[in-house]
């Protein structure tokens, strides 16, 4: 600790902004992680809930297909039992959101999604009653403990009496459950079904069976196991999860490039006592060594204030925003967050990694510094004579133009975020060239300090262009999460 409040009092200001720059970018990482992976997990939960113990799915489309395909797969050699559903949404009468309507036959629903009615066998007769519906846990909050639900369809206004609330398990998001035949009149879909749960005899080879029922479907439906339902969910929110990602990653890239630039302009107001220890007796390794920890000890503080701020961060805006943020892509889903400490410490990892990464460049320049050179005045702008070149910035930006020519891997965009992050290096290279033809070309006034500040920044270039590179840096985390919030 000693050591430590040392280390604060040498660095000051810029120890603080870089241990709250590792902690920003370690907090937003881990919120997103967090946040990613309840809403996945509710996600999963959500199709193991509504499919019950079934061992495929037929998915019809936007329009559906006519409930006669029911009957052929229901008589198939080796179809156990088959369940119709009707799953469709449907506005609320004076309220904003809309309210998902699922139409069963509870008798056959029953055999495959025993769930639905474990804690009340009698709520299966219950919907077989014309315009009844029971609730999910959410929709019945929502409602707050009205006894009719109106929905729209069309130009009308239909009431169905709320009948009871399914278990919180049983029925996830903002849904409502009822008889196919109900959902079928009052929705205008006489004859219509979207989807049909089967349940396999014993014995009954799962792939041959998918192969096929798929050729028994009509234009837009098709059958998959439960694992690639599950997939395709979580695939629809994958590219707004992935950017969240890259923005956390951005915010840690911001994180260290700011480490990297108080450790920069620290070695540089230190380095006569870096010489001085040399001419001590420290060996080169000693120097570098002095510098890391530092920078270590930063990462440190920023990654384990970052665990706590990311944690807080994910519950606040799971509860306020959902688990996609707003995004609509889990309406209705409330998800419990679970600290995850092997994630925390890969996290903590990471800042540590990031700041001792933004440290390495001046620790190897400190080590290097020739003793007696050091100790002369000026000599620390020697570090940044080696940035004032153009083709490591002018590389990075053609790297960039180059990535763009490339397609989506996967389905992600993975060159588009290198050609990104390139142009950002890019940019980030080439300001010490831009800031110093700058300066040369501005005029002096009469203002004093205005001329002071000129000639310093003519003088010290270095210095200079990496206070403007921390903001191009900074800027640019902002202008990240603009156009991702915007989006």
């Amino acid at each position: 600790m000693f050591r430590l409040s040392l280390l604060f009092a040498h660095l000051g200001g810029r120890a603080l902004l870089s241990v709250l720059a590792i902690a920003l970018g370690v907090a937003l990482g881990f919120a997103v992680h967090l946040i990613n992976r309840a809403a996945v997990d509710e996600l999963a939960a959500g199709v193991r809930a509504l499919s019950g113990e079934a061992d495929l799915e037929v998915r019809g489309g936007r329009a559906g297909f006519p409930e006669a395909l029911y009957a052929r797969l229901a008589r198939l050699p080796g179809v156990a039992v088959a369940s119709p559903v009707l799953e469709l949404e449907a506005g609320i009468a004076g309220s904003e959101p809309t309210i998902r309507l699922i139409g069963i036959d509870p008798l056959r629903a029953a055999l495959i999604q025993p769930a639905l009615f474990a804690d009340d066998p009698g709520r299966r007769l219950d919907l077989l009653k014309p315009d009844v519906v029971f609730l999910s846990f959410h929709a019945a909050a929502l409602l707050n403990d009205k006894k009719n639900l109106e929905i729209i369809s069309g130009l009308k206004t239909i009431p169905l009496e709320i009948k009871g609330t399914l278990p919180a398990a049983s029925l996830r998001g903002v849904a409502a459950l009822t008889d196919i035949a109900t959902a079928q009149w009052r929705l205008q879909r006489l004859g219509e079904l979207n989807r049909i749960d089967l349940r396999l005899a014993p014995g009954a080879d799962r792939e041959a069976m998918r192969s096929r029922i798929a050729v028994l479907l009509p234009p837009g439906a098709h059958v998959a196991t439960l694992d690639a339902v599950e997939e395709s969910g979580a695939n629809l929110s994958r590219a707004y999860r992935v950017n969240l990602n890259v923005l956390a990653l951005v915010a840690l890239f911001t994180g260290g490039f700011l480490v990297f630039s108080a450790q920069a302009l620290e070695v540089a107001r230190r380095r006569r006592e870096h010489a001085l220890l040399r001419v001590l007796g420290l060996e080169q390794r000693g120097v570098a060594r002095l510098v890391l920890i530092e920078a270590g000890a930063l990462g440190a503080l920023g990654g384990a204030l970052g665990i706590a701020l990311g944690y807080a961060l994910a519950a606040l805006a799971v509860r306020i925003a959902g688990a996609d943020l707003g995004a609509g892509m889990f309406r209705g889903m409330t998800p419990e967050l679970s600290f995850s400490f092997s994630a925390g410490i890969l996290f903590i990892a990471a800042g540590i990694c990031v700041s001792l990464v933004g440290a390495l460049l001046p620790a190897l320049d400190a080590a290097r510094a020739a003793p007696a050179q050091a100790l002369k005045a000026g000599d620390e702008q020697r570090m940044f004579g080696r940035a004032l070149t153009l083709w490591p910035g002018i590389l990075a930006l053609g790297a960039g133009v180059i990535f763009l020519q490339f397609k989506p891997l996967n389905g992600i965009a993975v060159a588009g975020y290198l050609s990104i992050a390139c142009l950002l290096i890019g940019g980030i290279l080439l300001m010490p060239f831009l800031s110093q033809y700058v300066f040369l070309k501005l005029k002096a006034k009469k203002s004093i300090p205005y001329t002071l500040a000129l000639a310093q920044l003519r003088g010290a270039p270095g210095q200079a262009m990496v206070s403007l590179a921390s903001i191009v840096a900074s800027f640019s985390l902002m202008a990240a999460m603009a156009i991702m919030v915007a989006s």
